[in-house]
């Protein structure tokens, strides 16, 4: 008996005269994925993309967990072929449902017929299916309303498909589909659930991650980096950038109001930001920054800082609550490596009663009090880069 993975897209199909690209490149990224895995034939139709194991020692597992996390599919299904026969499709669905069914105490069948052709219609087919599966189990009930397994048979262009049971895909648009940006990656809650959340919408994304050593240590660039390897699950390879704060932080604390300290700092990361995503081809800038969440991220702090991007910056996490953020993170597995106590550049020097309504032209007065090109050089000669990679060799 033959079994394949079946791929259900989501908002590709509303796509209209564009939606080629997007199945191209949704198709490029689970070929490249597969190659990963196995061998494995990737096609696609009717919607659909069909996943097909061309020997019988492929790992259909890893192929499924690989397929749960593509952006662009909204249902993942392991599915028994038949041929387009009323015979062949009861004769796989005895020898295929028994280990689904094994602790259902409800069941419902039905049937989808693409191929017109087909003699029966579909409520004729999920009748016959259901008789057979009652016929095996005669214990089971037909609960249309709240069954335990949904089996479902589809007609479609060259067979037929026998399933019982769709997980929900990772959703969203194919990565890639909505250009590059560059994720700021702390390591925290938020930054690691808005990369998630803007790669779902499509965005392929660098990191970049800010240092201050010796007063964030090793162990700290580490945790931020088990942050990126967690998050290549769903956007495939990333590079991280990593930029030395330690010269700017010290400058900023030794000759500027500690009100301002935090502000600063911030406006410097987004220079600095500014000038990665050139390097790295970013059109974007990707924060985890939630209104009013810190002081730092009250309107008027968020517009000072901005002020200095050349980017345009997206925030997905802005107008969400703290427990929707951690929600995420406990979904895409992120939030127990974010909790861990290490520390981060932001908390270095935090001040006691940092500003929440700044003006520009104070802060701008206090940036005069440093030497800023040479400090955002000194910081621009420290950046180097690290591949994450979403195998192992």
């Amino acid at each position: 008996m033959k079994e394949i993975i079946l791929c259900k897209y989501g908002e590709i199909i509303l796509k209209g005269a564009n939606r080629s690209r997007f199945e191209s490149i949704l198709m490029r990224e689970v070929k490249r994925r597969a190659a990963r895995v196995g061998k494995f034939d990737v096609r696609a139709a009717q919607s659909t993309m069909y996943i097909t194991p061309l020997t019988d020692f492929e790992d259909m597992d890893e192929m499924y967990n690989q397929a749960m996390h593509v952006f662009g599919f909204v249902g993942v299904s392991r599915a028994a072929v038949a041929e387009k026969t009323m015979e062949d499709i009861c004769r796989v669905a005895r020898e295929y449902l028994p280990s689904y069914l094994a602790n259902a105490k409800r069941f419902r069948a039905e049937a989808k017929r693409s191929d017109k052709k087909f003699p029966l219609k579909s409520p004729e087919i999920a009748a016959e299916v259901g008789g057979v599966i009652l016929s095996m189990r005669p214990d089971l009930k037909v609960d249309l309303d709240r069954p335990d397994v949904t089996v479902r048979i589809e007609i479609r262009d060259t067979a037929a498909y026998i399933h019982a049971g769709q997980d929900r895909g990772a959703g969203g648009i194919p990565l890639g589909s909505g250009g590059r940006g560059l994720l700021l990656l702390s390591g925290g809650i938020d930054s690691p659930v808005a990369g998630y959340m803007m790669a779902r919408r499509g965005l392929a994304l660098d990191a970049l991650y800010f240092e201050s050593i010796p007063y964030t240590s090793d162990r700290a660039r580490e945790k931020v980096a088990s942050l990126a390897k967690i998050l290549t699950e769903y956007l495939g390879p990333i590079r991280m950038h990593v930029i030395s704060l330690t010269k700017i932080q010290e400058a900023i604390r030794d000759n500027c109001d500690e009100d301002y300290f935090t502000l600063l700092l911030r406006r410097y990361m987004m220079r600095l930001s500014c000038r990665i995503a050139k390097v790295c081809g970013a059109e974007a800038l990707v924060t985890g920054e939630s209104l009013g969440q810190v002081a730092s991220q009250t309107l008027a702090a968020l517009t000072v800082t901005e002020a200095v991007s050349d980017k345009l910056i997206f925030r997905p996490c802005i107008g969400m609550d703290k427990e929707e953020i951690i929600g995420i993170s406990r979904k895409i597995g992120t939030f127990e490596t974010s909790i861990l106590p290490y520390e981060d550049c932001c908390t270095v020097f935090t001040p006691r009663h940092p500003k929440t309504q700044p003006v520009l032209e104070k802060v701008v007065e206090q940036e005069q009090k440093i030497d800023y090109d040479a400090l955002l050089e000194d910081a621009w000669a420290s950046r180097y880069s690290i591949l994450i990679p979403q195998f192992e060799d």
